[in-house]
């Protein structure tokens, strides 16, 4: 399996820390946030990876990471986003790195306290389709900012709602993603959305509506670093306090 990191966006709810920086590049607790998603998918056994950004600050990716060998990674990739046009947008742009392998695809400012490493051997045997990463979420305040899925009674997602005013479960979609290498064939075929963009959502809703898109509930904590400036704060004190990308 491949391994796809998203690390471009304009920050912009980061803000003023980001006019001097890539978001994916502050600091959590004592080292960039970047680290945490390669080290994530290091440990997943992911060892061949690109990682896609844009913006004025592509080149310290460069700089920080290298060849990624320091990082336990056998072969590092890069791409570059000429503009913010969606997740989706960003995935297509490492069709060619991924050929007709799996793809595990992860926004760098996810962190998670456990390892994945169940759900990429989980999507393995799975074979085709797609498996998405789900975190339970009881603040209905929050759901409305997140990707909601929506359940039959036999538990299997017939619909993601992207911030739905009244969340139909309390479960949120994470933003780490398992595809076939179909996946390169849906993002092709998309519209853009209303803000213009590609939207990832669409990617997971046509998989569901093949009856090929199946899912794991991530264990421990999860947290989106570039959410807001208190989730940024929010996920430094857990790190420092708890550690993440445990066994």
């Amino acid at each position: 399996m491949k391994g796809v990191i998203l690390a471009g966006g304009s920050g912009t709810r980061l803000h003023p820390l980001t006019r001097i920086t890539n978001k994916h590049l502050l600091p959590i607790y004592d080292r960039p946030m970047i680290s945490y998603a390669i080290e994530a998918l290091v440990l997943a056994g992911i060892s061949e990876m690109m990682l896609v950004t844009g913006g004025t600050h592509a080149g310290e990716f460069l700089r920080l990471l290298g060849n990624g060998e320091e990082y336990g990674i056998d072969r590092l990739l890069y791409a570059y986003q000429e503009r913010p046009g969606g997740i989706a947008e960003a995935l297509g742009l490492a069709e060619r790195f991924v050929g007709d392998d799996p793809v595990l695809v992860m926004l760098a400012d996810n962190i998670v306290e456990r390892s994945f490493r169940p759900t990429v051997e989980a999507f393995a045997d799975q074979g085709k389709g797609a498996r998405i990463l789900l975190t339970e979420e009881d603040d209905p305040v929050h759901l409305r900012h997140l990707g909601v899925p929506e359940f039959d009674q036999q538990g299997h997602i017939t619909a993601i709602h992207e911030k739905p005013e009244s969340p139909p479960s309390s479960y949120a979609v994470t933003g780490i993603y398992c595809y076939d290498p179909q996946v390169f064939e849906v993002i092709g075929h998309l519209e853009p959305s209303g803000r213009g963009e590609l939207e990832i959502t669409d990617v997971n809703n046509w998989y569901v509506t093949q009856g090929t898109m199946a899912y794991d509930v991530l264990q421990g904590f999860w947290g989106d670093a570039g959410e807001s400036m208190e989730a940024y704060y929010a996920v430094n004190d857990f790190v420092r306090a708890n550690g993440v990308n445990k066994p």
